[in-house]
């Protein structure tokens, strides 16, 4: 049995890129997981294609569909895992989002929406994830996505790095509060990670005049990192299978940084 073996996960913002890998890895350890995300249809997809991929072990996968900044909805979702594994162990806030503007440029509708669904869903995820686990009893664990943005900010992506502070502080202020249920709140920061949202930041960076060309801006990000070459979404599955696992019982309040080496503190 490994350190994961029948533990019950969630992982939001699971449709694509490091949830998706966070919750395949999870899998191969003997996890059951919910791959949750606000496209219900791509959820249902790598449920299905993971369902296929594990053969005698299909009953292990799930998707629901949600939005994390209703707090309706991510009960519903915590309602829906439980009720076809029985139980919640571990809650992956995974899901972010982020829209480029040059810092003079940033309108209220642009903070609102950066902070609504990554710090304001954060919380609503905790909060939620943490009531079922002491209903159950037993503990659990929950996991934040921090990034390199929560260590220091950058002119044209503010709202994103100032959300990414609040869940370095929202994870700090809950593990102080939940430690007495036995229930342990760390997270993780990557750094430049190859994924379908970086991609789409690449293109927002061009359409505001921060980068001149197609990869620039990634090139120009990655350039300090220590290991010479950007992320994968595999760089930083081994991390989070760790917080999720037993070997991490006695953390907590903590973020591990997985950057290459970019951002040393």
């Amino acid at each position: 049995m490994g350190p994961v073996a029948d533990r019950v996960c969630i992982v939001t913002g699971a449709a694509q890129g490091i949830g998706r890998a966070i919750g395949e890895a999870l899998l191969d350890e003997g996890a059951k997981v919910c791959f949750a995300d606000i496209n219900a249809v791509k959820a249902a997809e790598v449920a299905k294609i993971n369902r296929s991929r594990l053969n005698g072990q299909a009953g292990s996968v799930t998707s629901c569909k949600v939005d994390v900044t209703d707090r309706d909805q991510v009960r519903a979702m915590i309602a829906h895992t439980v009720g076809t594994f029985g139980r919640l162990d571990v809650k992956f806030n995974n899901v972010g989002v982020n829209k480029p503007m040059n810092f003079l440029d940033v309108t209220e509708d642009n903070w609102d929406f950066i902070m609504g669904v990554n710090g304001l869903g954060c919380l609503i995820g905790m909060q939620e994830a943490a009531r079922q686990m002491i209903a159950q009893g037993g503990g659990g664990k929950i996991i934040n996505t921090a990034s390199i943005a929560s260590r220091q900010g950058f002119d044209n992506v503010a709202p994103y790095c100032a959300s990414k502070f609040a869940v370095v502080s929202l994870t700090q202020s809950a593990a102080r509060d939940l430690a007495k249920h036995n229930i342990t709140v760390t997270g993780f920061a990557p750094g430049v990670v190859a994924t379908e949202m970086w991609d789409q930041v690449d293109q927002d960076l061009m359409a505001i005049g921060a980068a001149d060309r197609p990869g620039q801006a990634m090139e120009e990000f990655s350039a300090e990192i220590l290991k010479g070459r950007v992320a994968t979404p595999l760089d930083i599955t081994g991390t989070t299978t760790f917080l999720a696992s037993r070997d991490s019982d006695y953390m907590t309040g903590q973020i591990v940084m997985i950057d290459g080496g970019m951002t040393l503190v």
